[in-house]
């Protein structure tokens, strides 16, 4: 029998977020977008999803508010653009990663740094700047490998580019 995907009989603001980003593959398709992730294919590749998991996946996304649809060319490829609803969900996904770290920590150190661009400090455990004491969204944070990072865990596309220092949210290539 199939698992069902709502919490009808759960009156509860986690139980109405997980309706929307608690199926499987969906929180690393939402990291992904904050990485600048934007083209099915770079999607497909990089967390090696079926195509049409994901296709589901980023549909529920669009029709949920969380990404937008916007066609590029003329032969009809198209984007996923993140939406302020998905920007918002950057507090949870940091928490969710910085967590996933403390608990699988490797003897090297972090896997990715997250960087308060201005001031080049790593954020802390709760996403704040130790620095200068503020909590930046998205736009304003950097993303870089850590000491622990293993780059003979992928070769994508997207794993190659992501081995650089990016301002999150903006677009690979």
């Amino acid at each position: 029998m199939a698992l069902g995907i709502d919490y009808a009989r759960q009156d509860c603001s986690l139980a109405r977020a997980l309706e929307l980003v608690g199926e499987r593959w969906t929180m690393l398709i939402v990291r992904d977008c904050f990485f600048g992730v934007r083209r099915f294919g770079d999607f497909q590749v990089h967390l090696d999803i079926s195509k049409a998991v994901l296709a589901q996946r980023l549909g529920a996304l669009v029709d949920a508010g969380l990404l937008e649809r916007l066609r590029v060319s003329e032969g009809g490829r198209e984007n996923y653009v993140p939406t302020a609803a998905l920007e918002g969900l950057w507090p949870a996904v940091f928490a969710l990663s910085y967590w996933g770290e403390e608990q699988t920590a490797k003897p090297a150190g972090k896997r990715r740094r997250f960087i308060h661009a201005p001031c080049g400090t790593d954020l802390g455990p709760l996403g704040m700047c130790p620095e200068c004491g503020l909590a930046p969204g998205p736009h304003d944070i950097d993303t870089d490998i850590g000491p622990g990072y293993d780059p003979d865990t992928r070769s994508d596309d997207v794993s190659i580019q992501l081995r650089t220092r990016r301002r999150l949210l903006v677009p690979l290539r």
